[in-house]
């Protein structure tokens, strides 16, 4: 192996590694798996399964709304929570310590994030298909996880700017109070056509109205061009994870 390669490789198995422990460390950690698992699936439950039984759109519709509900969860909580955290115990203080590339812990969360919504998503796929009997085909599922398994990144970039704006007490709850009033918002519970219009303006900036309408898209229920609502995803990452690092540099 010649000496450019070597050094290549081990970032590569740097940024492996880090991403297995990441995802080992919060697979292991049920006061975060079970709430974040099950919380949207107790939701689909409830309301999902069974308006479900109306059947047609109305099922497909619910089964793609809390999938874009399921995943935003990951992201938020595992990054904002997390984070957090991890700042205020001295974690991330060691993580700057050790010979490890700069990018590779937040690169892990996002993995982990990633692999969590996916299981998030499995769940209520199996619930939508075995127990609510949705009208969906194999097309429509894998255009659903190709929509909303990435889809968690700009929730991990909010969820990153939050970690840095509170301490690890307070982020529980601050969360809270962005995660449900932006899922309601953005018609996640019901079309958005049925807020009043003033609410309905705040729809449009809001990154789970853009990802909602990529998985409703994925399902049949809209056709939607799909590079606007990614360029705007997209466009709210960078943005947010531009005034994280701006926020990092000034708290550490």
């Amino acid at each position: 192996m010649s000496t450019l390669a070597m050094p290549r490789a081990r970032v590569i198995n740097a940024y492996l590694e880090e991403m297995r422990s990441e995802c080992l460390r919060y697979l292991r950690n049920p006061g975060f798996m079970l709430p974040t698992m099950l919380f949207p699936t107790v939701f689909y439950l409830m309301f999902g399964v069974f308006l479900a039984r109306q059947g047609g759109e109305a099922a497909r519709y619910l089964l793609a709304a809390y999938g874009t509900f399921g995943v935003m969860a990951p992201g938020l909580f595992g990054f904002g929570v997390s984070f957090s955290m991890e700042r205020e115990n001295g974690m991330l203080t060691l993580k700057r310590a050790q010979p490890m590339p700069p990018f590779a812990y937040i690169a892990a969360k996002m993995a982990m994030a990633m692999v969590v919504a996916a299981g998030v998503l499995t769940l209520l796929v199996l619930l939508a298909v075995f127990v609510a009997h949705v009208p969906v085909t194999g097309r429509q599922i894998a255009a659903l996880y190709l929509a909303n398994v990435p889809g968690v990144l700009p929730f991990c970039a909010l969820g990153l700017l939050l970690g840095t704006l509170v301490k690890g007490q307070g982020a529980p709850a601050l969360i809270n109070m962005i995660y449900l009033p932006m899922a309601f918002l953005s018609g996640l519970w019901f079309p958005v056509t049925a807020l009043p219009r003033a609410l309905q303006q705040i729809a449009p900036v809001l990154p789970s109205y853009h990802l909602n309408a990529l998985a409703l898209d994925a399902v049949d229920i809209v056709q939607v061009q799909a590079l606007p609502h990614v360029a705007m995803l997209a466009a709210f990452t960078v943005a947010m994870s531009w005034l994280a690092a701006r926020r990092l540099r000034k708290v550490g």
